[in-house]
């Protein structure tokens, strides 16, 4: 069973992939983990990645792509995968399906955590974090008691520069831009599941495995 989790930063796809995971029993691969795994193994892969990373530069698809496909070459995702943050575009997703062709394999769903942009920017702008203790708090869903001020140790809670609405918006108008063409690509497959991401993290958990178990007993039946 592979499984893609599409959804905007902010939309929950980590919290509910792990869920996924869980309760499918199948492996989790997300493209930030498997960077930091290569850089911690220093793998060949890993050298070209730092040399990006070290000028502040965004990876190529193409490096992106081959430590994906080492990843779901080995033995312990036989059984199936979850993949979260990846593919990012057009090229990713083609790349994938390529790859998953030649090994006798298949895509099953693309599950896209749909929410909407106010509800993003509520809960990616609203995040403060302690200055001394780095404790994390929210504005609306867990605010400090007094505001400004960690509940922990009284430190000056602050904003991130990445946290801030003008920043939020930029980085959630990029990931629309390139996502917009991916959801049109697994709609024309007839692989795309869209998921209302709005509720409560069990809602929206419940929502997912609830979708995705009828669509997965509806392929079987075919």
């Amino acid at each position: 069973m592979y499984i893609i989790l599409l959804g905007a930063p902010g939309a929950g796809k980590g919290t509910q992939a792990a869920r996924v995971v869980q309760e499918l029993k199948l492996v989790h691969i997300a493209s930030g983990d498997l960077f930091r795994q290569a850089l911690e193994q220093g793998t060949e892969l890993a050298v070209q990645a730092r040399s990006y990373m070290e000028k502040g530069m965004l990876l190529p698809d193409e490096i992106t792509i081959r430590m994906v496909l080492e990843r779901i070459s080995a033995p312990d995702c036989r059984s199936g995968v979850v993949f979260d943050g990846f593919p990012r575009n057009l090229a990713q997703a083609e790349a994938l399906d390529k790859a998953l062709t030649e090994q006798g394999k298949a895509l099953d769903k693309v599950v896209y955590i749909k929410v909407s942009e106010k509800e993003l920017l509520r809960r990616l702008s609203g995040r403060w974090i302690c200055r001394q203790c780095q404790a994390p708090y929210h504005s609306v869903n867990s605010p400090p008691r007094v505001w400004g001020k960690c509940d922990r140790c009284g430190g000056d809670l602050y904003q991130r520069p990445d946290d801030t609405v003008e920043t939020v918006k930029k980085r959630l108008g990029v990931y629309f831009t390139e996502t917009a063409p991916l959801i049109d690509y697994y709609t024309r497959a007839g692989k795309l599941l869209e998921i209302d991401g709005e509720g409560s993290v069990d809602e929206v958990g419940r929502r997912m495995l609830k979708s995705l178990r009828r669509e997965l007993v509806r392929q079987g039946e075919r």
